[in-house]
């Protein structure tokens, strides 16, 4: 069988990748498929400079609309990242009658349902694995291997820069914005970090995976995001001792009232797997009504271990190439028109424990008034802190874990403790999940 041509929009870090492992790993690839796979048109800026292709065998550009308009591609690999040039790419190679396969996790998220829809009625594949947690094969986990199960819930640590952050808060006492700076020397987050660490990132991958694992359309903008700048060393120190770590987690779920989607800091016990995955590594927890709790961890990001998802759905568009469109696994693993319209959920009817954190003067009574006004909300204390004030102090730290209770609720209880003239400043709150 003659080979199959693709063009590849971007030569990056994870574009560089995609072409290392393609040419790499060829022969067995094509054992795998019988045919060959040809890079045979790329675009990037400074293309002429590269190293990794040869030139003589590989058409180059600094113009992608070449390559989608190329008619001999027959796969196009976006790479480029963001949300304008990117979207316009792909919806001329799906115009064009090109499949797509894309690394893409912002455009998915906030642009999917119209991609989706061009491409299914042109008969063309989307294929976007290493959209979510890189090397981590979880799109093919949750909407192929999982597909016989009605998927009860997913949790993830799915931003490797957080996680780094926190895991160093944890293990070496540092403070968030010391660690930041050393995360963005190594390269883990960028020179404006908001993406990674204000949850933004992991909100485009959470609504991916709640889309494929409930049968909804893609709502990035409903998806409740939160992130870790306000997290302490205190908070971190204080959950140890109440036997949690704090991991920067993306949650959906499933319940009768309709999808909770969010992104947030959360306590996990620390017996569990998933609070043990540190550095930069990700890891996803999904839990199906037959199979269960099942646990995917592995490289949420660099070069090859996202080139390695990006290959892989060059490879599995490459088999189902010709097949009719009934034939292929469908792009959200829902057959099309069958999405639901279940509501997701504002995150005021969400319900979970809370650990809470305040300021009080160090005098009698302030905890009894505390208690007594989460009694009167009909919210249960699960533990209670109270450290001793600093030498030279009249301010102790009033620790608080909770029972589970629905946000509104709680919303109502700390905005009266916080009318409170003993109670210093905010109450910080960090939501609480089993995930047993």
């Amino acid at each position: 069988m003659s080979a199959v041509k693709v063009g590849l929009l971007g030569l990056g870090t994870v574009g560089g990748g995609a072409a290392t492992v393609l040419l790499r790993n060829a022969q067995e690839i094509q054992r795998k498929l019988g045919r060959a796979i040809e890079i045979s048109h790329v675009a990037g800026l400074g293309i002429a400079d590269q190293t990794i292709l040869d030139a003589s065998k590989v058409r180059l550009t600094e113009d992608a609309f070449e390559v989608v308009n190329d008619p001999d591609v027959q796969i196009v690999v976006e790479l480029i990242g963001g949300y304008t040039l990117a979207k316009d790419l792909v919806m001329q190679a799906i115009e064009n009658g090109k499949h797509v396969v894309t690394a893409n996790k912002a455009l998915i998220a906030t642009h999917g349902p119209e991609i989706f829809k061009a491409a299914t009625a042109k008969g063309v594949n989307v294929a976007y694995e290493a959209a979510v947690a890189g090397g981590i094969p979880i799109i093919k986990a949750v909407r192929e291997g999982l597909a016989a199960n009605r998927i009860d819930w997913i949790a993830g640590i799915i931003n490797g820069t957080g996680n780094f952050i926190l895991t160093e808060m944890r293990d070496k006492g540092r403070d968030f914005d010391e660690v930041l700076k050393e995360a963005q020397a190594l390269g883990y987050a960028e020179a404006d970090p908001t993406f990674d660490v204000e949850g933004i990132d992991a909100a485009h991958k959470l609504t991916i995976l709640a889309s494929i694992a409930f049968g909804i359309e893609l709502q990035f903008d409903k998806c409740y995001t939160e992130g870790i700048s306000k997290i302490t060393t205190d908070d971190v120190n204080y959950a140890l001792e109440l036997g949690y770590a704090i991991k920067h987690l993306g949650i959906t779920r499933k319940t009768d009232a309709g999808i909770e989607l969010r992104v947030h800091p959360t306590l996990i016990p620390k017996k569990r797997l998933i609070a043990n995955v540190d550095g930069v590594m990700n890891a996803v927890l999904a839990h199906g009504d037959a199979v269960g709790p099942t646990l995917y961890y592995g490289a949420g990001a660099g070069a090859e271990p996202t080139a390695s998802a990006v290959v892989a759905d060059i490879i599995d568009t490459v088999r189902s190439i010709d097949a009719p469109v009934e034939q292929k696994v469908p792009m959200l693993g829902f057959q099309d028109g069958s999405l639901s319209n279940e509501p997701v959920l504002p995150i005021e009817d969400v319900h979970t424990a809370c650990y809470l954190r305040m300021t009080a003067l160090d005098k009698p009574g302030v905890l009894a008034e505390v208690s007594d006004v989460f009694a009167k909300h009909n919210i249960s204390l699960e533990a209670v802190i109270q450290k001793e004030p600093a030498p030279g102090s009249d301010k102790v730290h009033l620790v608080l874990l909770t029972q589970v209770v629905k946000e509104r609720d709680m919303n109502t209880a700390i905005a009266e403790v916080e009318g409170f003239a003993e109670i210093e400043g905010s109450v910080a709150r960090i939501r609480v999940e089993q995930l047993g």
